[in-house]
């Protein structure tokens, strides 16, 4: 069974790090590109990052936080990671991935990150609650 698994997200102080993951089983990852994305209660989802795919580097972060996050792959273990620093409460939410195949170019790649973009897999999600 193909699927996506997020793992990482917990309670973390304003200013604080975390390090999500987005792990597949059934597929390899080095075939998708992958985003990651956030929704809190009362709000509309929101594309964070993402990441083209196989050797393309291109990324794309949501202006909100760009600076502050980082997205990579480890092809190796078939995981993609969201790094967040500088943690503020408005980053509270739930984090899920997905991966769509063959995705590539920076334009793209923003593309995928709109929240109404389709992709081939989902994740169920990881809760992230930045506070004091």
């Amino acid at each position: 069974q193909s699927q996506l698994v997020e793992s990482g997200g917990g309670l973390v102080q304003p200013g604080g790090s975390l390090r999500l993951s987005c792990a597949a089983s059934g597929f390899s990852l080095d075939y998708y590109a992958v985003g990651w994305f956030r929704q809190a209660p009362g709000k509309e989802r929101e594309g964070v990052a993402c990441i083209g795919s196989g050797a393309d580097s291109s990324a794309y972060y949501a202006d909100s936080v760009k600076g502050r996050f980082t997205i990579s792959r480890d092809n190796g273990k078939n995981l993609v990671y969201l790094q967040m620093n500088n943690l503020k409460p408005e980053d509270s939410a739930v984090y899920s991935c997905t991966a769509l195949r063959g995705v590539s170019g920076v334009l793209v790649v923003k593309a995928i990150c709109a929240p109404t973009h389709g992709y081939d897999f989902r994740g169920q999600g990881t809760q992230v609650t930045v506070s004091s």
